[in-house]
């Protein structure tokens, strides 16, 4: 007889039926109920024990986190919260868990902490929750692409160019840190280096990407990407996962067409597979909610996800966005802690948040930044001082996604580039495409851990990656 998973047996249980099943135990009370779960489901499954027919040392063994193999009947249960319950026959202890050093015991644990022991957050009802709804998130995203005709493309995590042109990148070397090799001109000699070059941990995939495109029409990229800024946020990590696709012959206006479809389906998608773990973060919300203020309670979880799938996101340009800031009350009463004075501002979260949460209460596409404050690769506007640049802003978030229509002309690509400080030498292979048969195209990127922080409601992005890399933290 081969054991069935928890999620399996409680969608389709026989009652009378014969039944294995293996997981960890949860809590073991009155030598009689164990609550069982086997990280399929966000429920528990209780098996009871006649516990007088049962080895004392035995029963001993059976602790919060210890694993166990259980054989034994489906009935009707006689208690509250489960439709069924198992009647063990026997049953064995695969591993134990010493209750003087296992952590985490039925009681509730603070985030932080469990951040500390990451290694068994897991097994807690938060984290497989989390995990389950990540997994229902990447198949979607993979789904929601290849129904349209895209092709997945792997681009390099190992690279020799800045695609963000900000310099905040983690080093990729062999040469010996202790005793570095110098040139005629006593710098470190990079020649000697591995790649004969200087080489980094890429900050994105979209350089790579465009070139693919540029030949297959559609192609998407969902890779680890790294960021060495000393941020210690709730929103940054310096690892994360970014999908990234681009379109051969769209525009701004296709490229917002796209990410604002490619946001609905996944939200949709989460309300439709992941119910029974979206209806516990919700509860969960409500309770960390309670003891807040009121004016800073979110909107419950299903009711915001449901906001963002049947509202049309409003479309606005950064000028227009920088009107409706510098007039606003929060600017006009210094509550803002960046002050919008000016057009060219640098929108930061706080901006952002006004304008999805108090102006508009919808998601919003801003357009056309300033050019100064975007990357290179952003297609200049006729008006010399902006971009067809977007950003995609959420409820609770602020940006999810950033994208923009792609400059295809070589002459002002090139000057772009002197304009950032890029040698020409080092992205030959980028201007190449501009030269040989070039098109309008377009392309965003979507940060999967935001995604994430929306869909499940949790505050902190260190909790929505199973082992979250910050400044000065790689445990594990």
């Amino acid at each position: 007889m081969n054991y069935i998973r928890i999620n399996e047996l409680l969608k389709s249980p026989t009652i009378g039926s014969e039944v294995i099943i293996k997981g960890w135990v949860r809590t073991f009370r009155s030598n009689r109920f164990i609550a069982i779960n086997d990280g399929s489901t966000i429920n528990n499954v209780q098996a009871v024990l006649d516990f007088e027919k049962e080895d004392e040392n035995q029963l001993k063994r059976i602790t919060t986190g210890s694993s166990i193999a259980v054989v034994g009947k489906v009935v009707a249960s006689q208690g509250k919260g489960q439709n069924i319950e198992i009647v063990v026959k026997s049953f064995e202890i695969l591993g134990d868990a010493n209750p003087d050093e296992f952590p985490l015991q039925p009681k509730k644990h603070s985030l932080e902490f469990l951040r500390e022991i990451a290694h068994l957050r897991f097994r807690t009802s938060t984290f497989g929750a989390i995990t389950r709804v990540r997994h229902s998130m990447i198949f979607a995203i993979h789904n929601f692409f290849n129904e349209r005709g895209f092709y997945n493309i792997h681009t390099p995590i190992i690279t020799g160019s800045d695609a963000e042109g900000a310099g905040e990148m983690f080093r990729v070397t062999t040469l010996d840190l202790k005793n570095l090799p110098k040139n005629e001109q006593g710098e470190t000699d990079t020649k000697q280096d591995f790649f004969g070059k200087e080489t980094n941990l890429t900050v994105s995939g979209q350089l790579e990407a465009e070139l693919a495109a540029l030949a297959l029409g559609k192609v998407y990229t969902f890779g680890p990407t790294f960021r060495a800024e000393n941020s210690n946020t709730t929103r940054h990590l310096s690892e994360f996962w970014m999908i990234e696709p681009e379109v051969a012959f769209n525009d701004l206006n296709d490229n917002m067409d796209l990410a604002e479809e490619m946001l609905k389906y996944c939200v949709q998608y989460a309300l439709d597979k992941c119910g029974e773990d979206l209806a516990f973060l919700a509860t969960r919300l409500e309770e960390e909610d309670k003891s807040k203020p009121q004016d800073q309670r979110s909107l419950p979880l299903i009711e915001k996800l449901k906001f963002v799938v049947e509202n049309d996101f409003v479309r606005l340009t950064y000028t227009e966005a920088i009107e409706i800031l510098r007039n606003s009350k929060p600017n006009k009463k210094g509550q803002f802690k960046y002050p919008i004075e000016s057009w060219g501002a640098d929108l930061q979260s706080e901006h952002e948040r006004f304008l999805v949460e108090k102006e508009f209460k919808k998601p919003v596409i801003l357009t056309d930044y300033p050019a100064n404050i975007k990357a290179f690769y952003m297609r200049q506007n006729d008006d010399g001082k902006t971009v067809r640049a977007m950003d995609i802003l959420f409820p609770g978030i602020g940006e999810i996604v950033g994208g923009s229509q792609r400059e295809e002309r070589l002459d002002i690509l090139k000057q772009k580039i002197a304009t950032f400080n890029i040698p020409e030498e080092s992205v030959w292979w980028y201007l190449d495409t501009r030269k040989f048969g070039t098109v309008p195209h377009a392309g965003f990127g979507l940060g999967f851990e935001r995604l994430m922080l929306f869909v499940t409601g949790m505050s902190n992005i260190r909790d929505v990656i199973p082992f979250p890399r910050t400044p000065k933290n790689a445990e594990f």
